[in-house]
């Protein structure tokens, strides 16, 4: 039996850093909201210990893998003996800033789980996830989310009215930004560095009470301050998305993925390509109805 599962991508509508914390990390406040982008994934039982292939030769396949990180904590934790094959056809890109390996590690646990008869509750599944990574507890489940702590603390949230109809344009440079390097530059920007808390629980409420207008202009990334000044095309993107019709733009997680979020599938397809007669033809690019 071999089972198939997609693994979807994320956009941050709100990132904001909230100051480091003794143990190394930083504690901030994110609204994750889900993109029907995804990686497929294929899990079958098959001889011993964890065989994994990938469709992208640049992605290791060994413990350096999220997800092969995570069968790997899901065989030790339910002590099974047995041995697993999951296969990776990667879409998403990789250090986009979409979460893609977070969620192929979160789509690795959900898989194995279910292909083995649910031996572990979903509360043993989280804290699996939340030791595999900060943005892995969120791909558990398949709602917005309001994460805090170091993003490991998820409250799901229902679909928002205020995006109802609406598209994301997702945008791709062809280059990756490290998560490391952009917490670690963060550094030389005190006020991104140390935000003010309550903006996400903001956020939030305009989404809820379909204000899509004020809500966009209160989409914030602290990560944008070393992002945008090192890679000043990002700024340019977000620039001619907005003047173009775009509701919003800003830079997903650490970058370097820019998002647009456009009013109806027409209009998102035509800034598509206004986009690519400004920017050329070389961005990846995908738009997923919200």
């Amino acid at each position: 039996m071999t089972l198939e599962k997609q693994s979807p991508c994320k956009v941050n509508l709100l990132l904001n850093i909230l100051g480091k914390r003794p143990d190394g990390f930083h504690e901030l406040e994110t609204l994750f909201h889900p993109v029907a982008v995804h990686d497929e994934m294929s899990f079958a039982r098959a001889g011993q210990g964890i065989q994994l292939t990938c469709s992208d030769p640049s992605l290791p396949t060994d413990h350096r893998n999220l997800a092969y990180r995570a069968a790997e904590l899901f065989l030790r934790g339910t002590k099974i003996k047995e041995g697993v094959r999951v296969r990776l056809e990667k879409r998403i890109p990789l250090a986009a800033g979409l979460g893609g390996g977070s969620s192929n590690a979160a789509t690795t646990l959900l898989g194995l789980n279910e292909l083995f008869g649910r031996p572990l509750g979903m509360d043993k599944l989280q804290l699996i996830a939340a030791f595999l990574g900060s943005d892995v507890p969120f791909f558990l489940q398949s709602n917005p989310a309001l994460a805090t702590g170091r993003g490991e603390q998820v409250q799901s949230l229902d679909f928002f009215p205020a995006l109802k109809g609406t598209v994301f344009l997702l945008i791709h440079p062809g280059f990756g930004i490290a998560t490391p390097w952009a917490y670690q530059n963060l550094a030389r920007f005190p006020a991104a560095l140390n935000g003010q808390p309550g903006r996400a629980r903001q956020l939030v409420s305009h989404l809820q009470a379909g204000d899509l207008k004020t809500a966009g202009s209160e989409l914030y990334n602290s990560l944008e301050a070393p992002a945008l000044e090192k890679y000043p095309l990002l700024g340019m993107f977000q620039e001619f998305l907005r003047a173009n019709g775009a509701a919003a733009a800003l830079m997903s997680g650490s970058g370097s993925t820019t998002f647009a979020i456009v009013e109806g599938q027409a209009a998102a397809e035509a800034l598509a390509e206004k986009f690519k007669t400004r920017f050329g033809q070389s961005n990846w690019m995908a738009l997923a109805p919200v």
